[in-house]
């Protein structure tokens, strides 16, 4: 059945996960299991892009699949499963960030790997990276869930706007008010750099 699923492979579909998603629903607990392994770095990443509290990405990641146990049945396809999951991911994120009051960290290990560069590049890449993850933190939640969806998940503003529960032309607002808000605090970090 895992070989059916294209999960073997590590490739799979939507409708692999809609297949997964079934099997939850019936209590299948291998099934839970792989859906699990599935989302766990992705959720990871977008949970962790979102706030850097390592304790709070891993309450969001277990309630949020938590979530996805109690009420696969609710899953009706009129969206991705993906869409379902990070949609759930998202209010469970939004939901931990209001309880906590905990500052929220930057964490340049997560950006790609840069040891072919000369020291002083390593230097260079390492405080343009935290400057970035700073930006990012600057923005509001709503603001930064859109751009971390866009260009870390590469997701399509429509499949946003079910996540985030808001019109496409509100996801393309927030992030028209993102870069505006980036390109703000980038400009300033450079000029108080020179």
């Amino acid at each position: 059945m895992q070989h059916q699923l294209g999960l073997s492979t590590g490739s799979h579909s939507d409708n692999d996960e809609k297949c997964l998603l079934a099997r939850v629903a019936g209590g299948d607990r291998a099934a839970f299991e792989k859906l699990y392994k599935l989302y766990f770095s992705r959720l990871t990443r977008f949970v962790g892009r979102m706030t850097r509290s390592s304790p709070l990405i891993e309450e969001v990641i277990n309630d949020t699949m938590l979530v996805v146990w109690q009420k696969a049945a609710t899953f009706d396809g009129t969206c991705k499963p993906s869409t379902w999951v990070f949609a759930i991911a998202y209010r469970k994120t939004l939901k931990g960030l209001r309880a906590s009051d905990e500052p929220l960290e930057s964490d340049a290990t997560l950006y790609e790997d840069d040891s072919g560069l000369q020291p002083e590049q390593h230097m260079h890449r390492q405080q343009l990276q935290q400057t970035v993850a700073d930006a990012l933190d600057a923005l509001p939640a709503a603001q930064r869930a859109v751009m971390v969806l866009t260009y870390y998940h590469e997701l399509a503003y429509s499949d946003i706007a079910d996540i985030v529960a808001c019109p496409v032309n509100t996801v393309k607002t927030r992030m028209f008010n993102a870069r505006q808000k980036l390109k703000e605090v980038l400009w300033n970090e450079r000029e108080n750099n020179r």
